[in-house]
Parts: structure tokens; C-alpha cells; sequence
């Protein structure tokens, strides 16, 4: 398939070449047969691309107090290649799709193979899209009239907002496409409106559709006119789709409108309000989100989960089908929107229209017929001749660990990068192309089947994990699992006996998980001044961790585990490697229960004892300051002290010969932890990390787990 990607960097678009998606559960696979570039959301991304670093730190004001921070805690060489791969990171456009679904995952109901339908997918030949953000297109409705669904229901959305009822006055800010649909929905919805834009074509749109009209670049003051048009009463609501910098949409707004009337942002505009303009009137100002209820919840449009009709009326899957109604009805005109037709080879066209023709609209792109060449699930990248002596890779998984840290690990350790694996298939093209690798798919049976691959590495969900090494095993190849390996004690128990099954023959394979900070060159050398030392040692390791919200996917059991399974194993491990002795006894405590915090687990203090007297505490913290150092490590042991800062200062006291060790740029030992790994492979030696002590640390961790959860 191909998809449109623009480059953030300097606002560039290109067709991309890559696999198709495979149809997975809760998703539909649909043929793309129109798609519709959003006038406004699309231009403002491709302006921003285009924009110098200055000025995307102008527009971005907060990320760049994020990046001082970095620089602080990490230091400037690490800060600066995280905001050097985030530019260079593709961003894929659209969000307006027509196409006839091609494939049905398990759990859909109501939609069929065949099917015509409009959802959020992006620019590309083949989408895959959850079932909640579809929706069937009436028989009556074009696939060009269809185009405009999505887009619609953002304007619809602030209109439920609004509660307008038949007969009053409305203003609208912003003619463009949003504002000139909202115009005709509150037309629809027997109001009055009044159109404010500074385009007199577009507000001539707005006469077309019953509207009223003011335009401030012909010196008519918007205030004075919406009073007039109001009959002196006040404005009863406004809705702004404008997108500005200044805050006049807002002020003005306010000026206009009636004792408690209602402003709602649809668009984006500055936000310096003044109070007594809202405190004397009561004015209520909200701001809308997107297409509807639903927009940005992970249980509503990733697992499926829908509202309840007589409690949520209109979903954003809702908004969609109230939109199509209103286009099958003839009560919704989009044919004076549609400005500009392109074939879809011919999108980077489109898209200098988007950004020369302030006049573009409606910019449709159409998609060829032929569906069979578009389902792919395999793209070769570039040749290789494979080395088999060699670790050849297959990655499975690009996301922003993979792409930034892990994969870049692989290579500089001379792995042979084969195979890259993604759900979608776009970020295995844009990351196996950066890298080197030889092929992108998304299929990964086909590449745990592969002769030439004899190494596998999994950097996915962590629910996943398991099941995958699973497989891994089962073909016979080595495996690199990022943390943690399992969530669960029975997944550990069957990963343990395939790896013993295997671990008698000659040809045995590895298993590996990414514990890389025993390799950071910091650890290595506080190991070996331990080693020196026959007592027991005493441990402090202090995590700031940073918060994470309660509906990210890593805080949620089911999928992440939680974070003490999902990262703080990390910790423990590093502990095991220090103390270089089993642990023999666990102690965990929580935060207690408590209405003002979210989540607690991830709040809490860890206390290991281990089988040659050493014991150590791990706070893992969510609640701490992000100016303040993520990691601390100290270790007392024989009248010494060993103190390690965010992996970038290492000081010792009382320790003959070693005073201190500082790097230039963080090292937590990413690159050590893969080239090990992948020399373990060439000479045909055990992995780095000891197989019983990875599944200790797997087990210890769940364990730990459980007691946090149990606690009351």
C-alpha cells in the first residue's frame, strides 16, 4: 500500500510505499477509495514543518521548558539526539477516509465485507480502524459527499455543545470548511447566523448556506454587527473555528453575546480573556473535543467498549452517522466545498494547493480501483547478503524506544538487520529504511518462519511479550525481549521449560531481556570495585519515576501491567547483578489509599534481602519533581560508599584509588547490553545474562506486584 507522510522537519510530503495492515481484533481493514485533506488541520502541520527550529519553539512554548529540564537531568548530548529523532520523526495525514471494508477482525458487528463506510483513517491505499471510529454510508451519499463526514462531526460536536434551540442567534468565527459546515448545521437547526471571516469568498459560501455575514478586513466592527443582527437582544451563543494566534475571537465573542450566552472553541485562538467581559454577564465558555465522546479514550475507540445510548446520546461513531443522515437528507450541501480534485500519486500537488490557495477548501484525493496490489504485508527495503555465523535480526515493534535507542543498538553492535514487523506497517518503512534493514512486513509469521533470520528481537506492548517468545522458541531462534519478560507466573513457567527443553541440544536458543543498565559503564565499574569487597552490601536505589496518567496503556494491568511490572523490574535486576547473590525475602509497600491520587502502585518502596546477607530498598516514585535526577544509586558496604546520579556521575568514597567516574552523555547501557547479546550469538556463548537470573527477577517482580495490589 502507499501512505502520505509529511516531514516534520522542514514540512515536505511524500507517497510512501509500505505494508498493508493486518485486521486485528475490534478492527475493520478498509480499501480507501476517497479521502478529503482537512484545509485547516493539515495546513497549520505542514506550516509548522516548514517553520524554522526557532520558530517551532515559538509555537511550542511548554515543550521547550520540557527540553531544559532534559538537559539538566540528562545533559545536553542525550537532550539533543531525543529532539533530533522527535523532528526526523514522519507524521502521518489525514483523518477524513472513505473505502470499502476489505476485512473484519473478531468482535465487529454491524459492519460487513463490503461494506461502504467513513472513518479517521489517514491518507493511505488501506486503513485499519477501530469499529467505534466507522461508520456505514448510506446508500443516497457519494463517496466525495461521504469525504466530508469526519470533518463535520467536529463542527456538530460544538454544536451539541452549544444546546441551540430553534430560533436563536448564532455567530460563527472562521468560515472555513469547519465553520462553513457548522453554518449549515445550525441552519438546520432553525437558528439565525451570523458569519465572521476575513475571506470574502468564503463569505460568500456563507450566504449560500442562509448565513448572514461580517467581514473585519473591510472595517466592519464584528461587536456592532452581532449586536445588530441579535436585534439589540445579544448574541445567544457563539461558535469560533477560526485558528489564531490573537484572542479577539474570544473577546469579541463575549462582547456580543446576551447574559449567559455560550462561547465554544472549536478552533484554536489566544486565550488572554478578560473576567469582567464573562463575570458580568455569566457567560459559560467551553471548549470542544474533536469529533465527540469517545475522541482520545482508549476503552471506547482501542478496545471497544461504547456508552450506553440513554447516557451518552452522541458518541463521536454517532456524530458520524448524524452527519451522513444529514447528507442523505439534502439538509448538508458539501458540493461548494470541494475546491480541488487530485489522483492519490498526485497528493504532493494537493498539498501545495493546501499551502499556496489560501482559497482550497474541500481538497479531495481519489484512489485507484484495483484493491489486490494494495494488500501486500511485505516491502523490501533494500538487498543483503546474509551472514549466518552472524546475529540476524528480525525487529518486531518501531516505536520510540525501538527506533531511537534499541534498533540504532543492534546496528552499531554489526547485527544484520533483516526484518522489521509493525501493526501498521508506515513506521517499519520509515525506521527500517533510516536503519538498514533489508525488508518491512506485517506479518509476523512469515518472519518467525524465515530461514535467513535467526535472531529475534520483541520491543511491543508488553502483553504481548510472552506469547511472542513463546513462538520465538518454538522456530527455533534466539530472542531479545525488552522488559518485562511476562505478566504473568504461568507465562514464565512456559518460557522457563521451552528454554530447558532446548538448552540440552547443540544449537540451543538464547533468550535475553533488555535489562541494559548491567551494562552501562558505570555499573560495570561499581561491580567491579564490589567485587573486591566480601561483605554484604546495603543498597539505596531512588527512582523518580515521573507520573504517567491512569489511562495510559503502561498503568493498565491488563495490557502493561502496571509499572512496577513494566519498569521498576529494571531495578531489581540491577540490584541482583550488584548484590551478585539470589534474593532470599521481599517486602513492598504502597502508597495508601487515598482520593486525591490516582494510581498508587506506582508510589512505593521495594526491600529485597538477598542469600549472602545484603538487603536493599528501591522507592519507585510518580510523585516526585521532573527537574529533579530520575535515578540515584547508592551502595554502602566495609566503610565505603558508592553514589551514582542519572547514570552520569558516579562517586566513590572511601575507596582506595577511585575517587570519581563522570560521562559527557548518559549511558545506561543500551549499546553494551545489545552488542554482548549479539557477540553471545557469534561465538556461540551463553547470553550475558545468566537464564536463571532473568527468570528470578521475572518471578520476584510479579511477586511484588501482587503484594502492592494486595495491600489494604
Amino acid at each position: 500500500m502507499r501512505q502520505i507522510l509529511q516531514d516534520m522537519a522542514n514540512g515536505g510530503t511524500t507517497v510512501t510505499e509500505a505494508p498493508a495492515p493486518q485486521c486485528t481484533s475490534g478492527h475493520v481493514l478498509i480499501a480507501t477509495t476517497t479521502s478529503l485533506i482537512s484545509a485547516g488541520t493539515e495546513r497549520m502541520l505542514v506550516g509548522f514543518g516548514k517553520a524554522s527550529l526557532i520558530d517551532k519553539a515559538r509555537q511550542q512554548p511548554e515543550k521547550v521548558k520540557m527540553v531544559l529540564e532534559k538537559v539538566q537531568t540528562d545533559g545536553l548530548l542525550t537532550t539533543y539526539d531525543a529532539v533530533k529523532s522527535k523532528l526526523a520523526q514522519p507524521l502521518a495525514l489525514g483523518y477524513c477516509n472513505v473505502g470499502v471494508i476489505h476485512e473484519i477482525g473478531h468482535g465487529v458487528d454491524g459492519l460487513k465485507v463490503g461494506d461502504r463506510v467513513v472513518s479517521n483513517g489517514p491518507h493511505a491505499d488501506v486503513v485499519k480502524v477501530p469499529k467505534n471510529l466507522c461508520a456505514k454510508i448510506p446508500d443516497q451519499v457519494s463517496d466525495e459527499a461521504a469525504a466530508f463526514a469526519v470533518v463535520a462531526s467536529i463542527g456538530l460536536q460544538g454544536i451539541r455543545l452549544a444546546e441551540p434551540t430553534l430560533g436563536e442567534c448564532f455567530v460563527v468565527t472562521g468560515a472555513g470548511l469547519i465553520g462553513l459546515l457548522t453554518i449549515q448545521m445550525l441552519r438546520a437547526n432553525g437558528c439565525r447566523v451570523l458569519a465572521i471571516d476575513f475571506d470574502q469568498s468564503k463569505l460568500e459560501l456563507a450566504k449560500q448556506f442562509g448565513a448572514e455575514v461580517c467581514n473585519p478586513g473591510r472595517g466592519e466592527d464584528p461587536v456592532a454587527t452581532g449586536l445588530a443582527f441579535s436585534r439589540g437582544l445579544g448574541i445567544d451563543g457563539v461558535i469560533i473555528t477560526a485558528s489564531t494566534k490573537v484572542s479577539d475571537p474570544v473577546t469579541q465573542a463575549a462582547r456580543m453575546s446576551r447574559k449567559r450566552g455560550r462561547i465554544i472553541l472549536v478552533g484554536v485562538t489566544g486565550l488572554e480573556l478578560n473576567r469582567a467581559d464573562f463575570y458580568e454577564k455569566e457567560l459559560s465558555f467551553q471548549v470542544s473535543c474533536s469529533y465527540g465522546p469517545g475522541r482520545y479514550d482508549a476503552e471506547y475507540e482501542d478496545k471497544g467498549h461504547d456508552y450506553p445510548l440513554g447516557f451518552v446520546r452522541w458518541t463521536e461513531q454517532r456524530n458520524f452517522v448524524a452527519v451522513l443522515d444529514m447528507l442523505a437528507a439534502g439538509t448538508l450541501n458539501v458540493d461548494p466545498l470541494i475546491t480541488h480534485r487530485f489522483d492519490f500519486e498526485d497528493a504532493p500537488q494537493a498539498y501545495n494547493v493546501l499551502t499556496e490557495d489560501q482559497a482550497g477548501l474541500g481538497i479531495l484525493l481519489k484512489y485507484p480501483s484495483a484493491i489486490a496490489s494494495r494488500l501486500g504485508q511485505n516491502v523490501v527495503l533494500k538487498p543483503i547478503q546474509v551472514e549466518p555465523e552472524n546475529a540476524v535480526v528480525g525487529f518486531i515493534g518501531a516505536g520510540n524506544y525501538a527506533s531511537r535507542i534499541l534498533i540504532p543498538a543492534f546496528k552499531k553492535a554489526s547485527a544484520q538487520l533483516h526484518t522489521i514487523v509493525t501493526a501498521g506497517g508506515i513506521n517499519g518503512v520509515i525506521h527500517g529504511s533510516k536503519t538498514g534493514f533489508a525488508e518491512a512486513s506485517t506479518d509476523l509469521n512469515a518472519m518467525l518462519q524465515h530461514p535467513e533470520i535467526n535472531t529475534i528481537a520483541i520491543v511491543t506492548r508488553h502483553n504481548s511479550h510472552a506469547s511472542i517468545v513463546e513462538k520465538v522458541l518454538a522456530a527455533g531462534k534466539h530472542v531479545f525481549v525488552e522488559k518485562p519478560l511476562a505478566l504473568h507466573v504461568d507465562e514464565i513457567d512456559r518460557i522457563e521449560q521451552l528454554y530447558q527443553q532446548q538448552s540440552t541440544t547443540d544449537r540451543y536458543s538464547r533468550v535475553m531481556v533488555g535489562f541494559n543498565r548491567r551494562f552501562a559503564p558505570q555499573v560495570q565499574k561499581m561491580k567491579a570495585l564490589l567485587d573486591t569487597v566480601k561483605e554484604p552490601k546495603s543498597f539505596i536505589m531512588t527512582m523518580n519515576a515521573g507520573a504517567i496518567p491512569a489511562e495510559h496503556w503502561t498503568q493498565d494491568l491488563q495490557i502493561g501491567g502496571g509499572r512496577i511490572i513494566g519498569e521498576a523490574c529494571h531495578f531489581i535486576d540491577l540490584m541482583r547483578f550488584l548484590a551478585g547473590s539470589k534474593i532470599v525475602s521481599i517486602q513492598a509497600r504502597r502508597m495508601g489509599e487515598t482520593d486525591a491520587v490516582q494510581v498508587l502502585e506506582d508510589k512505593a518502596s521495594m526491600t529485597f534481602g538477598f542469600e549472602d546477607g545484603s538487603f536493599g530498598t528501591i522507592f519507585y516514585l510518580a510523585n516526585g519533581a521532573s527537574s529533579f535526577p530520575k535515578e540515584r544509586i547508592e551502595v554502602f558496604t566495609a566503610g565505603r560508599v558508592l553514589q551514582l546520579d542519572n547514570f552520569r556521575k558516579l562517586k566513590g568514597f572511601g575507596w582506595p584509588g577511585f575517587n570519581k567516574m563522570n560521562l559527557w552523555r548518559q549511558d545506561k547501557g543500551q549499546e553494551a547490553c545489545a552488542a554482548a547479546f549479539v557477540e553471545s550469538i557469534r561465538q556461540g556463548q551463553p547470553t550475558p545474562i545468566p537464564a536463571d537470573e532473568i527468570f528470578e527477577v521475572a518471578r520476584v517482580t510479579l511477586q511484588v506486584a501482587e503484594i502492592l495490589r494486595a495491600q489494604t
